[in-house]
């Protein structure tokens, strides 16, 4: 089931064209144009959905990426910090997706919060390259990860609600 809502939500995101990444200037401008389309009709979706679940902003350049996200859980909601920058290589390679208050509290994470995409969505963004985008990063990487990980978290009693 999730991966059919999943699915569907991918479905009605664009799709991304620009192949450029930040050390183009010009093709970066277009890709930036691209990704905020893209940003907001997943975040316009998911509101009409009512599964609004995260807020993201940039540095001016596009190139750091920071907000917050959320998962509800037995009616309480589990806010977190999330940070990413911008690879180089961009978009041939993904992002990596750093929530810093959990670093350390699960085996899918690497050192300094990066959550661990390569099994699942990494082979998936490549062979979407440049059609993925942030969007399509936050609907199939993240989203799944936090559906997956936090409540294993809570059962584990390594997060806590802020009112408990």
């Amino acid at each position: 089931m999730a991966e059919a809502a999943a699915r569907r939500a991918v479905a009605e995101l664009p799709l991304l064209r620009a192949p450029a990444g930040p050390r183009d200037r010009e093709g970066w401008v277009e890709r930036l144009r691209e990704e905020y389309r893209a940003l907001i009709q997943y975040v316009e979706n998911n509101k009409r959905a009512d599964n609004d679940w995260f807020r993201l902003e940039s540095n001016p350049e596009g190139t750091k990426w920071f907000g917050r996200c959320w998962y509800i859980h037995e009616l309480l909601k589990y806010e977190f910090a999330i940070e990413f920058e911008i690879p180089v290589t961009y978009p041939g390679t993904a992002p990596e997706i750093a929530i810093p208050e959990l670093d350390g509290k699960t085996a899918k994470m690497y050192r300094g919060g990066k959550i661990c995409l390569s099994d699942h969505f990494k082979p998936l963004w490549a062979r979407n390259v440049p059609k993925f985008g942030l969007a399509h990063l936050m609907a199939l990487g993240l989203g799944p990860w936090l559906a997956v990980e936090i409540p294993d978290l809570i059962a584990k009693g390594m997060i806590q609600h802020k009112d408990k």
